[in-house]
């Protein structure tokens, strides 16, 4: 198994004040928005061809400030520098396959620079493979030498100066370990709206099977912030799919992933583009790209 290294940069946030928002971001712009209080914040491998530490020249801790501003931020990608993103899957990994494509297209400001999976025979790594994306296993199988502990997941990331993490049918509990190492930089997207029919258990099918036992009218994608439990971080971002009296689980699901993948692209593109702005009731927007004063 073979390796490459990059040097990894983490922006750790500080709190921001403002009557309305602040903003997280993962940057080195010197470009500075006003108006609103902004802080700026390939192939298998084995953790022995990995160095623990960043590359020289490189911090493992970037300190952020926070400035009040006057006018709205409409940055171009030319000003903003491109998000390394690492994607985790647990099966055929559809939605990882559009974030990819979208990247390679240009209308996510990204690149996919690492696959996480617990299954590796899984769809998705078979795409990175194919693809020259490498795979990291993990958690670490029973009864085998493959695979990353915690620790070994966050230095490998950090290798690779991941940016953001993004979950695509990932069916793991993401360790305390990485979201304290990657805070506000993890999502996940959950095939039902939230907080409706989330939490350990409501995976997949068994979703779209309780949603219409349920007799709820719509459903839908949510794509939320990751905390330590299932399903219970701060949403972001969702998108209401009807559901037809005479549903199976099967054509609600069809339905509900068709938007899934728009949205996942859609937030990829925000994340990547530093429009996600938070409220200081700790509540996560997306600001319009052609309208900054307009959130979402």
């Amino acid at each position: 198994m073979e390796a490459q290294s990059r040097v990894f940069r983490l922006s750790s946030p500080s709190p921001a004040k403002n009557p309305k928002f602040s903003l997280f971001q993962t940057h080195n712009s010197s470009y500075i928005p006003s108006n609103i209080q902004w802080v700026y914040l390939k192939t298998q491998f084995s953790l022995a061809s990995l160095s623990s530490s960043p590359k020289k020249g490189s911090s493992s801790v970037k300190a952020v400030e926070t400035e009040t501003l006057s006018t709205p931020r409409n940055d171009s990608n030319a000003t903003i520098r491109k998000k390394n993103l690492a994607v985790f899957v647990s099966g055929g990994g559809s939605n990882f396959r559009s974030i990819h494509e979208a990247a390679a297209q240009g209308t996510v400001h990204g690149e996919v620079v690492v696959l996480v999976t617990n299954k590796p025979d899984c769809g998705g790594a078979d795409y990175a493979r194919g693809r020259g994306i490498p795979v990291i296993v993990f958690p670490k199988p029973k009864n085998s030498d493959e695979g990353f502990s915690p620790e070994d997941l966050v230095a490998a990331l950090r290798t690779y100066n991941v940016d953001f993490i993004l979950l695509a049918g990932y069916l793991k509990l993401i360790p305390t370990k990485l979201i304290r190492a990657y805070p506000r930089s993890i999502l996940n997207i959950h095939p039902s709206l939230l907080p409706a029919f989330g939490g350990k258990g409501y995976y997949g099918m068994k979703v779209h099977k309780a949603v219409i036992a349920s007799g709820a009218r719509y459903s839908g994608p949510t794509i939320h912030y990751v905390d330590e439990e299932y399903d219970t971080g701060r949403i972001l971002a969702q998108r209401v799919v009807p559901v037809l009296a005479n549903d199976t689980a099967e054509e609600l699901a069809a339905r509900v992933l068709h938007e899934e993948h728009k949205l996942y692209v859609e937030v990829a593109a925000a994340l990547c583009e530093e429009r996600i702005v938070w409220r200081d009731d700790g509540v996560p927007l997306i600001q319009n790209k052609e309208n900054p004063n307009q959130y979402t």
